[in-house]
């Protein structure tokens, strides 16, 4: 059983992370606020049996094994080192960072430390998606050629904080959205990013010169190419996935979601059909691969390794859309 604390009372641990690091049989022992009275009013909403104001108090704890850090982008990098240096294995939202430097400095520090660093891109856990990869890599599209993902809806009222006022914390739709954009194709083509262009939109939703839309394409070191539109405005869009081979195309629909559903339909030369997919939680599907990580049985669902892609990505494409041409993706690895 892995023991847990949270660094940050947040919502998504609320809607989504606690409920799955419960259902996979761990513990949550603490949860860190810097406001005393959130801190222990979440504790006692969620039946958190400590609660602390203090980054070492919570990573000194020894009865918690692993974190969860989901603050606010820019505190994830002191965060996530002095977890490590306290010997905790760590799970981290995305992006992982404000910079490249501060990402490869976290995944040091939990290199260094010998503790389990993963990234919590949901999407990855996605039956879906998994099967989308699993027909790519049984060659049921022939060479995959192109991609594109729909990944814009409506930002909800309560998420509407942060992410749309604040450029320091990492607020906008790129490090919000895009990111995700970019995990999602890197783990289904098991392809890298080389290059982005962009164009952001300012639709009324954020301030302080973020962009609340964006839509661009990347170019993969195989010379795939793919389209991606992302938005916080957009009240009635449907999200999609779709990769097109030489021999055939794979359309996810409803798929770029945090609850389990959406469908692959595969078109090839034997006509059109569902794939199979055995929908379950993406967040306990993360905790299950998290905890065999930490058992030395296999790797976390993404890395720290593949949260530095996808932060690479998505300071490329705000690059892109502020100089109005095409930008490198260097990850550094």
């Amino acid at each position: 059983m892995t023991r847990w604390g949270l660094i940050g009372a947040s919502t998504i641990a609320h809607e989504w992370v606690i409920d799955a690091i419960r259902a996979v049989g761990g513990e949550i022992v603490s949860v860190m606020s810097t406001s005393a009275e959130r801190g222990a009013t979440y504790a006692r909403d969620h039946d958190i049996p400590k609660s602390v104001t203090s980054l070492i108090e919570l990573v000194g704890d020894p009865d918690i094994d692993a974190v969860y850090i989901s603050t606010t982008n820019e505190l994830h990098r002191d965060q996530a080192i002095a977890a490590a240096q306290a010997g905790k294995h760590i799970l981290c939202e995305k992006p992982l960072s404000m910079s490249l430097d501060d990402a490869h400095a976290m995944v040091e520090a939990a290199r260094a430390a010998g503790v389990v660093m993963a990234t919590n891109h949901h999407l990855r856990g996605a039956a879906t998606h998994q099967a989308m990869k699993a027909a790519i890599a049984a060659g049921r599209i022939g060479k995959p050629l192109a991609a594109r993902i729909c990944h814009a809806g409506l930002l909800p009222a309560h998420l509407q904080g942060w992410r749309l006022d604040r450029p320091e914390a990492g607020g906008g739709v790129i490090l919000d959205i895009t990111v995700h954009d970019t995990d999602a194709l890197r783990f289904v083509l098991g392809d890298d990013p080389v290059e982005a262009v962009a164009f952001g939109q300012h639709g009324g939703m954020a301030q302080a010169g973020l962009e609340d839309a964006v839509m661009g394409a990347m170019r993969f070191k195989s010379g795939l190419i793919a389209q991606f539109h992302d938005g916080f405005t957009t009240k009635y869009a449907v999200t999609s996935f779709e990769v097109h081979g030489s021999e055939g195309s794979l359309f996810g629909r409803n798929c770029m979601i945090q609850k389990p559903g959406g469908t692959v339909t595969l078109v090839n030369a034997e006509g059109e059909h569902q794939l199979p997919v055995d929908h379950r939680n993406l967040y306990q599907n993360t905790l299950t691969a998290f905890d065999a990580a930490i058992a030395g049985k296999g790797k976390p669902l993404c890395t720290g390794e593949d949260g530095i892609w996808s932060l690479a990505t998505g300071l490329a494409v705000i690059k892109a859309v502020a100089s109005g041409t095409s930008a490198k993706i260097e990850s550094g690895l």
